[in-house]
């Protein structure tokens, strides 16, 4: 009743070469792309400058101050997945490390999100592991009560599925649907095309005052312009 005690072996993965697409976008294209929709709250941050990852999502629901539902993770991962961890309750307890990195390094994890904390930092950064945490804490964990793995998890007030896809970067996080990786890479496209184009008059110049046809509604709103 409670998803506790349960590994799902087997989830449904997103096309990889819509993953691939998906990948070209950076984080606030996406979010736009989509409708504004799919955020983790900003408290998620990179672990390291230049941390940024994209991948199916491996979900992983921990029990405070405990890590021993990543160990079990680890032998669900598959090559160019994502690791992405909820807790039952809020913890910025050190759940993740170098050893760990190391571990899923070694089965094909492209890297971490987690609504919690991680540490050794710099032996992360050196590995070019991507971590995207809640906290930075040497605080050490147990490994004593159950979790699961590949159930539906919340992070940072994001719902989460097995096989999701989520993207992170220096601008945040964010959890695109399996089922919608194609249709939201296309988007992403058509935004950066048109962004593109805009750019491009933005550098010839052009004020976004009469790109965005604002001068009118500025003006029926009331503003005034005045010369001393």
């Amino acid at each position: 009743m409670n998803n506790l005690g349960i590994v799902r072996t087997t989830i449904e993965r997103p096309d990889p070469a819509d993953v691939a697409r998906l990948s070209q976008f950076g984080v606030a294209t996406i979010h736009e792309a989509m409708g504004r929709v799919g955020l983790l709250r900003p408290y998620i941050r990179p672990a390291y400058s230049g941390a940024k990852l994209c991948g199916p999502a491996v979900t992983v629901l921990l029990q405070p101050g405990d890590n021993w539902m990543f160990h079990v993770a680890a032998e669900q991962v598959q090559e160019g997945d994502v690791l992405v961890a909820g807790c039952t309750t809020e913890s910025e307890d050190g759940f993740f490390g170098e050893l760990l990195a190391t571990s899923l390094t070694a089965r094909g994890c492209k890297g971490l999100v987690i609504d919690g904390g991680v540490r050794d930092v710099a032996d992360l950064e050196k590995m070019d592991f991507p971590v995207f945490s809640r906290a930075i804490n040497s605080k050490g964990t147990i490994k004593a009560t159950l979790g699961s793995v590949n159930v539906q998890v919340v992070v940072a007030n994001a719902v989460v599925n097995p096989g999701d896809v989520v993207v992170a970067d220096v601008d945040g996080v964010v959890v695109v649907p399996r089922e919608l990786v194609g249709a939201v890479a296309d988007a992403s496209q058509k935004r950066e095309d048109l962004e593109e184009s805009k750019r491009q008059k933005f550098r010839d110049g052009v004020l976004g005052l009469d790109l965005y046809g604002m001068r009118e509604p500025l003006a029926k709103a009331g503003l005034e312009y005045v010369e001393d």
